[in-house]
C-alpha cells in the first residue's frame, strides 16, 4: 500500500491530468472555459470570487514554497526556521481560510441561484467537494501539527518525497513517516490533480498568450459636429490630436 499510494499514485495522477489536457484541448475546446454565470447573479460572485482566488493562490504558492524550496535554501537568505514555521502557520492558516470561505460562498451562491445551479455539471460538483476537502485537510494538518515556537517539519519529509518523484525515484518511505492527516491531505491532492481536466478548473491551464501579440487597436476620435463637414477624399486624412 505504501509504495502504491506514494510511489505509484502521483504518476497516475500526472498521467490522467496529462492525458485529460490533451484530450479536452483536442475534442472540447469550446468547453475549455469557467463557463461563466455572472450574468445570472454578480453581487455574491464580485465578492466570493477574488476571495476565492486570492486565496487559492497564496495557497499554491505556500506549496510551491514549502515543497520544493529546501531548507537550507531560505537559511541562507536568513529567514530561519523559526521565522519560516511563523510565515508557515499564519500566512498558510490565512490563505486556506480565505480560499475556503471564497468556496463555500460560491457554493451557497450556486445552490440559492437556480440557473446558475442548472449550470453546474456533475464532475464540478465533485470537484467542489474534492477542492474543498484538500484545503480543509490542510488546515487540519497545519493547525493540529504546529505552535507558535515549532512545528511538524515537514520540509525533512514530504517535501524530499515531492522533489524525488521528479527524478523519478520516489522516496515512499520519508511520506509513510507523515502523520497521517498530511497523507490524507496529499492522497486528496493527487485525485483533484486528476479531476482538473474535466472540471472548469481546466481554465487554469490558460494564459492570453496571444493578447501580447496581437495588433493594436487604433481609437479616433469623433468629430463634435457629427459628420464632417469636409468633402470626401481619396486616400488617408490626417488624424487631429
Amino acid at each position: 500500500m505504501k509504495t502504491f499510494l506514494w510511489g505509484a499514485l502521483p504518476y497516475v495522477a500526472a498521467a490522467i491530468l496529462v492525458t485529460g489536457l490533451a484530450w479536452r484541448y483536442r475534442y472540447d475546446k469550446f468547453g475549455w472555459t469557467t463557463r461563466s454565470s455572472e450574468s445570472y447573479e454578480r453581487r455574491i460572485l464580485n465578492i466570493a470570487s477574488p476571495m476565492f482566488h486570492y486565496g487559492i493562490l497564496f495557497v499554491f504558492v505556500g506549496h510551491l514554497m514549502g515543497l520544493f524550496i529546501p531548507s537550507s535554501w531560505t537559511n541562507a537568505l536568513g529567514l530561519t526556521e523559526h521565522g519560516y514555521n511563523l510565515l508557515s502557520l499564519f500566512g498558510g492558516t490565512a490563505a486556506g481560510a480565505l480560499a475556503v470561505i471564497g468556496i463555500l460562498t460560491l457554493i451557497y451562491r450556486r445552490r440559492t441561484t437556480p440557473a446558475v445551479f442548472r449550470a453546474a455539471t456533475r464532475n464540478d460538483k465533485l470537484m467542489y467537494v474534492v477542492l474543498l476537502a484538500a484545503i480543509v485537510m490542510g488546515l487540519v494538518a497545519k493547525l493540529t501539527h504546529a505552535g507558535i515556537h515549532a512545528g511538524y517539519d515537514y520540509r525533512a519529509t514530504i517535501a524530499p518525497w515531492a522533489r524525488s518523484l521528479f527524478v523519478l525515484q520516489p522516496k515512499t518511505g520519508l511520506m509513510a513517516q507523515a502523520p497521517v492527516v498530511f497523507q490524507v491531505h496529499a492522497a486528496i491532492g493527487l485525485l483533484l490533480f486528476a479531476l482538473l481536466p474535466f472540471t472548469r478548473l481546466v481554465h487554469m491551464f490558460s494564459a492570453p498568450v496571444q493578447y501580447l501579440f496581437r495588433p493594436y487597436i487604433v481609437y479616433r476620435s469623433r468629430d463634435p459636429r457629427g459628420l464632417s463637414e469636409a468633402p470626401a477624399r481619396r486616400g488617408w486624412e490626417r488624424i487631429g490630436s
